[in-house]
């Protein structure tokens, strides 16, 4: 088993949202692939985001591609010369209007789809949420916070309230890391 060698490289299309490439690629056994499309995106973050009194917030919205609403965890694009832990802070403020003074626990790094895509989530923990500010949207967000007592968040999952993947996983690292103590590893 070996890496793939790239032969040719092409763009079909560039956005700011993210650019899909066109490779012809080698495996090491020589076979090579023609089309093969990978689609580049920034790294996201996102963020379980508990308020002082362990409430979850979730920010509602429509999404075009599932055609219907959902509710998610804050999250969003990391910007040029962010860190991880400024971009969801960022997308936090901007979403929701929550801030912490409290440091962000870092619940993982993963690949989003690394067949086809190149970029990776980074999912943070943020206890002791306060709302602070008054939301800041792009002009295409449109978006409604919610709140919910952590503890019913598995019931949401079971019963398909909430489907967006992310929010799922995010969601069972931060309550295996509550259940296993905040301040172990």
């Amino acid at each position: 088993m070996g890496k793939w060698k790239v032969l040719n490289s092409e763009y079909t299309y560039k956005s700011p949202f993210g650019n899909l490439r066109n490779d012809t690629c080698q495996m090491p056994d020589g076979t090579v692939i023609e089309n093969y499309y990978v689609n580049e995106y920034a790294d996201w973050a996102n963020a379980i985001v508990l308020t002082e009194e362990e409430e979850i917030v979730l920010v509602q919205q429509y999404r075009h591609p599932g055609n219907d609403f959902y509710l998610e965890i804050p999250a969003g694009k990391v910007e040029e010369g962010e860190t991880y832990e400024d971009a969801i802070r960022r997308e936090v403020c901007e979403e929701t209007g929550y801030v912490s003074e409290q440091k962000l626990i870092p619940l993982g790094e993963f690949m989003v789809n690394p067949a086809t895509q190149t970029n990776k989530v980074i999912t943070f923990l943020m206890l002791g949420a306060k709302r602070t500010y008054e939301q800041v949207l792009d002009e295409t967000e449109v978006l409604e916070v919610k709140h919910f007592p952590f503890a019913s968040i598995g019931e949401m999952i079971r019963n398909k309230e909430i489907t967006q993947l992310f929010t799922v996983t995010a969601y069972q690292l931060a309550k295996e890391f509550i259940r296993n103590g905040r301040d172990k590893d």
